[in-house]
């Protein structure tokens, strides 16, 4: 059923968009979703009542259906989201918007058809009151010159008179009567309305203490989470510079082992120079009884060339246990380089020497 049938005076004032919600009837806390998405809201003016609504369907279903009156207060709880309480509903309806522009014109607009409503109660009221008071006067008036009348009259007078005069005043008191008692009933449906008002506006303050309630404990949800971000975030900015150190570790690790078989390259090299020089000195072993003396510098020679050997055994299984000395590595396979070079310049002269000797033999 449209809450706005073809044939209704009333036409809408202000429309707008946003998210639905109502109060969770059985907390009274929780909101629970009317719409899936934004839906029309619209406020619309009866000018036959004199009186406003609020109303937004989605689809075939009325999802608001509220008069305003003037004890409502539209409530906003966030930049983006407001509600208002309808006691003649039992509920507390919400309001979410895209934007909070969209909030304000909706709480203005809300506040000036409340002070609308207001101003047509008391006008209302006030021609009750007047109507009432008219007629009080007019039943307080009518006896007393029906009185004066039947006094200062004469006789004749009231043979002449007495039956159609009669007649009116009895019908004028009998619309009094009606009045009077029309009056009396008004002044009863009239009290009970201002009590089911205040009844309503009793159960519109306890609702408002639980949405406050349930405001304050959304509150305190939000900072709890928030601090917990901030804990999460503060735990993500740590685990990313743990991260980069470990990928400069990573990067650091790489460059020592390139460093690490560039020497195991350059030792071979020393090895494969080592093991032809020892051939070239099995070749003339007959020098070697010629020469003893020499032969002695030979073989401190390949003493010293086994020593610098262990050594460099020695600088190799260091260098496979660890990495971190790499520093220290490098400068002791410096010193046993600049040693294996002058050693080889050694036994170089000594070639030469022997090459001399048997040219000069």
């Amino acid at each position: 059923i449209s809450p706005v049938p073809p044939y209704s005076r009333e036409q809408p004032i202000f429309t707008t968009r946003a998210h639905v919600f109502q109060i969770d009837p059985s907390t009274k806390k929780n909101w629970v979703p009317a719409s899936k998405q934004a839906v029309t809201v619209s406020y619309f003016y009866d000018s036959t009542r004199n009186s406003y609504r609020i109303i937004s369907v989605d689809g075939a279903k009325v999802i608001i259906n509220s008069t305003i009156t003037p004890n409502m207060t539209f409530t906003k709880t966030s930049q983006k989201f407001g509600q208002w309480a309808d006691s003649r509903a039992n509920t507390v309806f919400g309001l979410g918007f895209p934007s909070e522009q969209q909030l304000t014109k909706f709480a203005e607009k809300f506040q000036e058809v409340k002070e609308a409503a207001k101003l047509a109660r008391d006008r209302s009221q006030e021609k009750i009151e007047t109507s009432s008071n008219h007629s009080q006067e007019s039943g307080r008036e009518t006896p007393s010159s029906t009185r004066a009348s039947s006094v200062n009259g004469t006789d004749d007078e009231k043979a002449s008179h007495g039956g159609p005069a009669e007649a009116h005043l009895k019908s004028e008191n009998d619309k009094l009567k009606i009045a009077l008692a029309q009056s009396s009933s008004n002044v009863k449906k009239w009290e009970t309305e201002l009590q089911t008002l205040r009844e309503s506006n009793a159960r519109l303050t306890t609702a408002l203490q639980e949405s406050a309630a349930s405001i304050e404990h959304w509150k305190k949800q939000f900072s709890a989470c928030k601090e917990e971000n901030d804990q999460l975030r503060s735990k993500i900015e740590e685990l990313e510079e743990q991260c980069n150190e470990i990928d400069k570790e990573k990067e650091r690790n790489a460059q020592l082992s390139r460093r690490l078989q560039e020497l195991e390259t350059e030792l071979q090299d020393k090895e494969l120079e080592l093991e032809e020089l020892r051939k070239q000195g099995e070749i003339i072993p007959q020098l070697m009884s010629e020469c003893e003396s020499v032969s002695q510098q030979l073989q401190a020679a390949e003493k010293k060339n086994k020593d610098l050997e262990e050594k460099v055994r020695t600088l190799r299984t260091e260098v496979e246990e660890s990495k971190h000395r790499q520093t220290n590595l490098k400068t002791e396979l410096k010193n046993f380089l600049d040693v294996l070079d002058g050693k080889i310049d050694e036994l170089h002269d000594f070639r030469q020497g022997l090459s001399k000797l048997g040219v000069d033999n």
